[in-house]
């Protein structure tokens, strides 16, 4: 199995769970994640801008064997549906990549991985739609980033 050259970003034009940032914010963090673990960082690809939209990601997993994986501006931008997000999990992790999220500061290597990620991301999907909750939802939507991290660890 080839190597792979580097770690492709992907950051998006959209909010994405009630998080909206500038593209440029997005790449920044993407290329700090990148140096702060050691990877070697390629050029974020931009997602379009139409809810439900997973295009670019798309082509980007195709190209997975000619990466040594994917960092992704926030695991939110994963598609909401979790069959589509396990298609990707399993592209990426049975060539041997790994999936990042830099704003979560997580990397996904291997199942065990996959399975904290979507402990976070049901949680999340829980505690912004469980109505009789506002002042969580609230709180998750404000809070600040190191806290966000805290209550979605």
């Amino acid at each position: 199995m080839n190597k792979g050259h580097g770690y492709r970003g992907y950051n998006g034009s959209r909010a994405y769970e009630g998080q909206d940032f500038p593209q440029n914010v997005q790449n920044m963090l993407i290329r700090n994640y990148c140096q702060k673990h050691g990877l070697t960082y390629l050029l974020s690809a931009s997602e379009y801008r139409m809810t439900g939209c997973y295009m670019i990601l798309e082509e980007i997993i195709s190209a997975i064997a000619s990466l040594e994986g994917i960092v992704l501006f926030s695991l939110f931008m994963l598609p909401q549906v979790k069959a589509r997000r396990y298609h990707i999990y399993q592209a990426v992790l049975n060539e041997g990549r790994s999936l990042h999220a830099a704003l979560e500061d997580i990397a996904i290597n291997n199942w065990g991985d996959v399975q904290r990620v979507e402990d976070i991301i049901q949680l999340n999907q829980i505690a912004l739609t469980d109505h009789s909750q506002p002042a969580l939802r609230e709180f998750i939507y404000h809070a600040p980033q190191e806290l966000r991290t805290i209550v979605a660890a």
